[in-house]
């Protein structure tokens, strides 16, 4: 079905479908007689087998949705019953933002990807808070990560207190946090990347997170751009500040494994797809050999198939997410992906 009618979605604008098609999605969950036992019978997963357990967290299967498809939450139970094992909100800033101008999302079909300059457009971390506390009273088996980050007319001198102000709102209703410094499309965040500021944020928010009498498990979102030197960094970083692991990766700057010749490679913004696959592999491998396997990682970039998907766990990721190969291959690849993993 869903080959069907991807032409049809992709003769539109990228960000406009996407919200339509979510929100027919969330209708059909929530109002459509029988649409929750539609959904869970067509797509959900639970097969033994496929469940984890992962800095502490129980995870029904490792297929879980990456941030930045539902920024503000108000997707969670809907996507859930499309069988991914845990959902990521945001990312999140603490005061609501536009983000930037549009268009601000792009096709690149030719190469099965994306590139987006979004900004961290979302409500704010009151709103999504609010939504995730009547959620967590409704559903508590929902596995649920926080990203969070700083919103735009921040300076990174002052940065820390905005990821303060997300992780205190969100503390109570989110399973684990993000740290989000990776982003392409927010001028001067990946500076944040850099030793001394990153130790300063995630040494923080460490200490924020043991005043609490059970502490949430933080992870690191990092850049695939980064070099061996700066991933070596990174590894230090996690083992010094005690961070509960990394997500690798997020979208990358570089073009030049593209195909396409379209006038859409001059757009600025973050590339995610199948140009990400190898790379982002890579990376995940690099940081489990490099750590010994010390701490978790997240395996993201590129996931289209089951095979993708066991490419990196068999790298060392503990877990995998979708987002553009989600858009790409339809619902159904989540289960098709669970299937195979066993």
């Amino acid at each position: 079905m869903y080959r069907l009618i991807k032409p049809l979605f992709f003769q539109f604008d990228p960000e406009k479908v996407h919200h339509f098609v979510v929100k027919q999605l969330n209708w059909f969950h929530n109002h459509f007689p029988f649409g929750k036992t539609i959904l869970r019978s067509s797509f959900d997963v639970n097969i033994k087998g496929l469940e984890r357990e992962v800095f502490g967290i129980k995870f029904r299967n490792p297929v879980g949705l990456a941030a930045g498809f539902d920024k503000n939450g108000e997707y969670i139970e809907a996507l859930s019953n499309l069988g991914f094992g845990f959902i990521e909100v945001g990312t999140v800033t603490p005061l609501p933002q536009p983000g930037n101008d549009l268009p601000r999302m792009f096709r690149l079909p030719e190469d099965e990807a994306l590139i987006n300059r979004m900004g961290f457009n979302n409500k704010g971390v009151d709103t999504l808070a609010e939504r995730l506390r009547l959620l967590k009273d409704k559903d508590k088996t929902i596995v649920i990560g926080g990203n969070i980050g700083k919103n735009k007319n921040t300076p990174n001198e002052e940065a820390v207190n905005d990821y303060i102000k997300c992780f205190d709102r969100l503390f109570d209703v989110v399973d684990y946090f993000v740290v989000n410094v990776s982003s392409p499309n927010t001028p001067g965040l990946r500076e944040l990347q850099e030793k001394e500021p990153l130790m300063h944020l995630l040494n923080t928010l460490q200490q924020r997170n043991q005043t609490h009498e059970v502490c949430r498990p933080i992870l690191l979102k990092i850049a695939p751009d980064l070099t061996n030197e700066q991933l070596d960094d990174i590894v230090e970083i996690v083992m010094k500040t005690g961070i509960a692991g990394v997500i690798a990766t997020n979208t990358t700057i570089d073009r030049s494994a593209l195909r396409t010749t379209d006038k859409v490679l001059s757009e600025a913004g973050g590339l995610s797809g199948k140009p990400l696959t190898v790379r982002s592999t890579e990376v995940i491998r690099y940081l489990s050999e490099k750590s010994n396997k010390a701490f978790p990682i997240i395996g993201v970039g590129g996931i289209h198939s089951a095979q993708d998907a066991k490419d990196k766990l068999d790298a060392g990721a503990s877990l995998v997410q979708l987002y553009t190969g989600f858009i790409y291959e339809g619902p159904g690849v989540v289960k098709k992906i669970c299937k195979e993993l066993v």
